[in-house]
């Protein structure tokens, strides 16, 4: 999901071109999903996102992209999902990312992919929401928006979850499913606590990375 204007960021750059280790934080995001286990992969921009929907386009040729409507998270995860699905979504499991996660790599990727096979039936994926604690996003330095509670700890929804079935997909600050079906898979690992969404946050994943940090 690329299709953010990032205005919490300032400037003029699009969230999802907004560089961290001089690389844009979509092509790290991209990057990890190609080398993981994922099958295929599509990015879904939206016309708040012209510049990121160029990049890709003319810098990776080989990664479908998906021009949603721009009417907010949820909404074009719903209309990237019923076009990549072709009618078969209730067969197919997604993962879906937010643009935000630098410090993501293959093996975090396949990590929840697993934590959905484990927590599915006879093989078949869970809807999976990836939550961190708000307390280690603090003790990172980067924001934590949209805290929820959950078995009495105060979680974040991470960016990156499993959608098996005909699920909604969630958003950075909703569960999964608006009926309670999902899964919650809570984690402390950085590559997936970190999102980007204030100058604050570069910051703190640019020194992750630099630290050799971002692998735990």
């Amino acid at each position: 999901m690329c299709g953010g204007r990032g205005t919490r960021l300032g400037g003029a750059t699009e969230k999802p071109m907004t560089p961290i280790g001089r690389r844009p934080m979509v092509d790290r995001v991209c990057d990890a999903l190609a080398r993981s286990r994922v099958e295929a992969t599509h990015a879904v921009v939206s016309p708040h996102a012209s510049a990121t929907r160029e990049h890709l386009v003319d810098g990776r040729r080989d990664l479908p992209v998906i021009d949603a409507p721009g009417d907010g998270y949820v909404a074009d995860l719903r209309y990237a999902i019923e076009r990549v699905g072709a009618g078969d979504a209730a067969a197919r499991p997604f993962v879906t990312v937010a643009a935000d996660l630098p410090l993501l790599d293959p093996a975090a990727v396949n990590g929840v992919i697993d934590a959905a096979r484990a927590a599915g039936d006879d093989d078949a994926p869970a809807s999976l929401t990836v939550c961190v604690p708000a307390a280690r996003k603090r003790e990172l330095g980067v924001s934590a928006d949209a805290a929820t509670e959950i078995d009495g700890r105060e979680v974040v929804p991470a960016g990156i979850n499993v959608v098996a079935g005909e699920e909604d997909g969630g958003s950075d600050g909703e569960t999964e499913s608006d009926d309670g079906d999902a899964a919650v898979h809570v984690t402390e690992d950085a590559r997936l606590a970190v999102n980007v969404n204030y100058p604050s946050d570069v910051r703190v994943a640019e020194r992750l990375l630099a630290d050799g940090e971002a692998d735990d």
